[in-house]
């Protein structure tokens, strides 16, 4: 259990950076790059300590810990060390009709001292890629990551204080105590990746010192299959989005509306996949994540009194897994079908018309991710142009979160703002506007004592 900071220990760690950034280190580029290009090298120089964590926090195979954290944060880093000086530059606006004479600029300065707050399910990706925007903005940040995975908190305090200066990135290990210390600074920006009651907290703790916030969040990430799509890819798509890191993820497929023409094959194709995934018996697979603690795990397992187990179910309290399962829920009230599942349960509902589908889900809270597997283009705008999501994928799953090309964020419950690639860069700027006014001449109009002025106005504005 990691030893909580008291109020005193948080406070002087804020007040330590808002020194450090009110020093102006983090503004130039110079300063920015060689701090991205740090944090890379920590991550290629630790990339077997890091797959070690996350095998004992998650189980996380080397190839699924390389593909979602390790390699996904070089990534990231490389796309923005190759943008950010044109980030950076200020950017000339047009001039109105108005403002003959004028310069017009959006400058992009950085927030000062932010609070990186990060989950279990992802722990050193999640923790490091918002990272990646903070510094690349002119940003200090204080990191903390979740006690739930203790390996990897313990080893980002470790590598962190190793590479930088603590009055310029830090990591505080803790529970809810830290946490609740950390809400009550006066941070200049705060990032916040979680569940939706967490989130609300946080809001609400930011919202007394009108701190801005991004909030990352979760819910019900509905995937959808036409009678038209290609049933063995969507099949392979589909179980890679729901079972990697055994479901939790918060974009994972959380429910599956399949057309009742292809119900009973898709649900056979999905079973072969699955298999050849995860084998036979995934309990014994030595690859297979497991769930993250008791709680969690209790949870989960809860969620197969839900329905009928059309594939699956198998448990181990030992190891806390659970295999890839298919449920045919009782109705639409029961638990899974209304919680955020975070694990590898798959509910399958059958439906006929495209707008039952729409229907239910436009009924429900905005969800994080939505993906459609069809090659009907009609069926594909009809469910993209009526129902709001966070983003999604057509004919795939999880794929849009690893393109920097692409904002990733949530709407309404499933989260605000957005991050990634030049989205990272925004989301941890203010742009100040300045308007540079010309000396050689003065338009007179403006003013109470001149003539016509409300006639030749109204030329201009109208």
């Amino acid at each position: 259990m990691n030893k909580e900071h008291t109020l005193d220990s948080v406070y002087s760690n804020v007040q330590l950076q808002k020194k450090f950034f009110h020093s102006g280190q983090t503004k130039s580029i110079e300063f920015r790059v060689k701090m991205l290009e740090n944090l890379a090298d920590l991550i290629r120089s630790n990339e077997e300590q890091i797959c070690e964590a996350l095998k004992l926090d998650l189980n996380k195979s080397k190839t699924e810990a390389y593909v979602t954290e390790i390699g996904f944060l070089l990534e990231e880093i490389r796309f923005t060390l190759k943008n950010i000086n044109k980030w950076m530059k200020p950017e000339k606006v047009k001039t109105a009709k108005t403002h003959i004479g004028s310069k017009g600029y959006k400058i992009a300065e950085p927030y000062g001292v932010t609070l990186i707050i990060a989950p279990w399910n992802y722990p050193f990706q999640l923790q490091l890629a918002p990272l990646i925007g903070a510094i690349a903005a002119g940003n200090t940040a204080i990191l903390k990551p979740s006690e739930l995975t203790p390996h990897t908190s313990s080893l980002l305090a470790r590598v962190i204080k190793e590479v930088f200066d603590p009055s310029f990135i830090t990591v505080m290990e803790g529970g809810v105590e830290t946490t609740s210390h950390l809400l009550e600074q006066p941070f200049d920006f705060i990032f916040f990746t979680g569940s939706v009651p967490v989130g609300k907290i946080v809001m609400q703790a930011a919202a007394k010192r009108l701190i801005p916030v991004t909030l990352e969040l979760g819910g019900k990430s509905p995937c959808i299959v036409d009678e038209t799509a290609d049933i063995g890819l969507a099949a392979k798509r589909i179980a890679f989005g729901k079972w990697t890191n055994s479901g939790q993820t918060c974009i994972a497929p959380d429910y599956l509306y399949v057309h009742k023409d292809i119900r009973n094959k898709f649900i056979e194709e999905l079973k072969i996949v699955a298999v050849d995934f995860y084998r036979q018996n995934p309990i014994e697979n030595e690859d297979y994540p497991k769930i993250v603690n008791d709680r969690h795990f209790n949870r989960v397992r809860g969620y197969l009194n839900d329905g009928e187990i059309l594939f699956g179910g198998q448990i181990s309290d030992e190891k806390h897994k659970i295999g890839p399962t298919l449920l045919k829920p009782r109705d639409m009230s029961v638990s899974v079908m209304t919680d955020e599942i975070f694990g590898p349960i798959l509910p399958i509902i059958e439906y006929e018309h495209i707008q039952e589908v729409i229907d239910f889900v436009t009924s429900r809270p905005k969800p994080l991710a939505l993906y459609i597997f069809t090659t009907n283009e009609e069926i594909e705008r009809a469910v993209t142009d009526s129902i709001s999501f966070g983003g999604g994928c057509v004919n795939d799953t999880l794929m849009h979160i690893a393109t920097p090309y692409l904002p990733f964020g949530g709407v309404g419950e499933s989260g605000m703002g957005s991050y990634h690639g030049e989205s990272s860069f925004v989301a941890f700027s203010h742009y100040k506007s300045v308007l540079k006014q010309t000396n050689r001449f003065d338009l007179g109009i403006r003013y109470p004592n001149a003539k016509n002025s409300l006639k030749i106005i109204k030329r201009f504005m109208k």
